[in-house]
């Protein structure tokens, strides 16, 4: 275990560097057994389209890069309807017997506020001193020795790096989405609304997704009974058919992340920056409240090092689609 400092980025806490990495850094580890490919059931066809990637509104994140408003050009794509949930992580570790990065580190970052009470002390983040250190944290223990999966087959993977997901990816004949298919798909058929539904944060009344209620990061009211995650199919899904795009885990995606890299990318199936130390993450999480963090929209963007892993981060699969018969 690296004794380097702790600290967070945008999307949370980061490894140290120093540590006993699980392979090279943005690579995908090896997966020592192939499994059945799930195929594209669970999935979500959307035809090539072009659409305006970005944002220019009041809600935009200062550096993080989601301008200028440009206009992407994607081929036809599959995409997962819902995030990777432990149950189906599950059935890949099974066949392949994989190990995650969190487990062969032998620790992961757990939010505070879902520790028991009279948990030992563990490190804090020093800019984020919710966010905690905590020995055997893994996807099978989410808040580390003693917590289990019991009652969240249904509920989205965590603790799983961007290497993990490429693996099982792999594993499952898919692949992660570029940023430009994640928010194509987050859309919904919208353009320009902030939210898969539009503008409103909660139209009616009603709650659409999964972030915090309440004083973060001390007091959460849960309306809707949720304190962490929330089963992958939770919420009505957007246009798409796609649940939980925004709130609930901060989602992988294939991409490098860089702030700049909408002022050059290409119109036509952009997949990110050649190089870079972070990819990129989407969506948003369960923590995210409007007092610190307003990265729960469509066009927000986030980043991570791709062997870091935390319990709100997960992910969900895309995967090429041939053109259809006949075209």
């Amino acid at each position: 275990m690296s004794d380097g400092e702790l600290r967070s980025g945008c999307c949370g806490p980061v490894r140290p560097s120093g540590g006993a990495a699980a392979g090279p850094a943005g690579r995908a580890p090896h997966v020592s057994a192939a499994g059945t490919a799930p195929g594209r059931a669970g999935m979500v066809r959307l035809e090539a389209a072009v659409f305006p990637m970005g944002s220019r509104d009041g809600w935009t994140v200062r550096g993080d890069g989601e301008g200028p408003v440009h206009d992407v050009a994607l081929d036809a794509y599959w995409i997962d309807r819902c995030a990777v949930s432990n149950a189906g992580f599950g059935a890949f570790e099974a066949a392949t017997g994989y190990v995650t990065e969190a487990e062969r580190y032998g620790w992961s970052f757990v939010f505070a506020g879902l520790l028991p009470s009279g948990f030992r002390d563990t490190r804090a983040v020093a800019a984020a001193p919710w966010w905690r250190q905590v020995d055997g944290a893994s996807w099978r223990h989410p808040e580390g020795p003693g917590s289990d999966l019991a009652g969240r087959a249904d509920h989205p993977v965590v603790h799983v790096s961007w290497n993990d997901a490429c693996a099982y990816a792999a594993w499952a004949g898919k692949r992660l989405p570029t940023e430009a298919e994640w928010e194509y798909a987050a859309r919904g058929g919208l353009q320009g609304a902030a939210f898969p539904w539009g503008d409103e944060l909660e139209p009616g009344g009603e709650r659409r997704m999964n972030v915090w209620q309440g004083r973060f990061p001390d007091r959460h009211t849960r309306p809707d009974g949720w304190y962490g995650t929330a089963p992958v199919t939770a919420y009505p899904p957007g246009g798409h058919g796609l649940y939980n795009m925004c709130g609930n885990v901060w989602e992988w995606c294939a991409d490098w992340y860089a702030p700049d890299y909408y002022a050059r990318s290409p119109r036509e199936n952009p997949t990110g920056p050649a190089l870079g130390t972070v990819r990129a993450l989407r969506g948003g999480s369960y923590l995210c409240h409007a007092s610190y963090c307003r990265r729960y929209r469509v066009a927000a963007r986030g980043s991570s090092t791709p062997d870091s892993s935390t319990g709100h981060q997960g992910f969900r699969c895309a995967a090429d689609a041939a053109p259809r018969e006949g075209r």
